[in-house]
């Protein structure tokens, strides 16, 4: 890994490196499509993959704002959604739908926190509007 130029608790995986979000796709043709290359994403689940990216590798708050929709959009900084604050260790993608411009996907996260492995299970909703993916929200389940 290499340093990430617009923040220094940014790392950015080399190109040829398995992406962090486990699609088994090199990053490059995965996850830097969408944070580095600013290329929209297709699907609910790209953007899923795309968000847990930002949070893992921390340093990419703006593309977490800007791929929230509008009306459920929190009101934090970019510097905030920056911090790279657990050390995310595996995604795995339980289930997911597309109907029209709704979409949803159900996740496993799991992470390092304080020394302690933990994980979120969550179920995410998605919109689309005007060709483009956006996150709404998520109910996180008990595990």
């Amino acid at each position: 890994m290499s340093r990430h130029d617009r923040d220094n608790n940014a790392m950015t995986p080399s190109k040829n490196s398995p992406c962090i979000c486990c699609s088994d796709k090199p990053f490059v043709r995965c996850c830097a499509r969408f944070l580095i290359d600013k290329q929209n994403a297709k699907t609910p689940e790209q953007l899923m993959r795309s968000r847990y990216s930002a949070y893992a590798l921390g340093g990419h708050g703006e593309y977490l704002l800007n791929t929230w929709f509008v009306t459920t959009r929190p009101q934090v900084s970019i510097e905030h959604l920056s911090q790279k604050e657990c050390d995310w260790q595996q995604l795995a993608i339980v289930n997911k739908t597309q109907q029209g411009d709704s979409g949803m996907v159900e996740f496993k996260a799991s992470y390092q926190e304080s020394g302690k492995l933990q994980c979120l299970h969550e179920t995410s909703q998605f919109k689309r509007e005007q060709n483009r993916w956006y996150y709404v929200d998520g109910e996180i389940h008990s595990s």
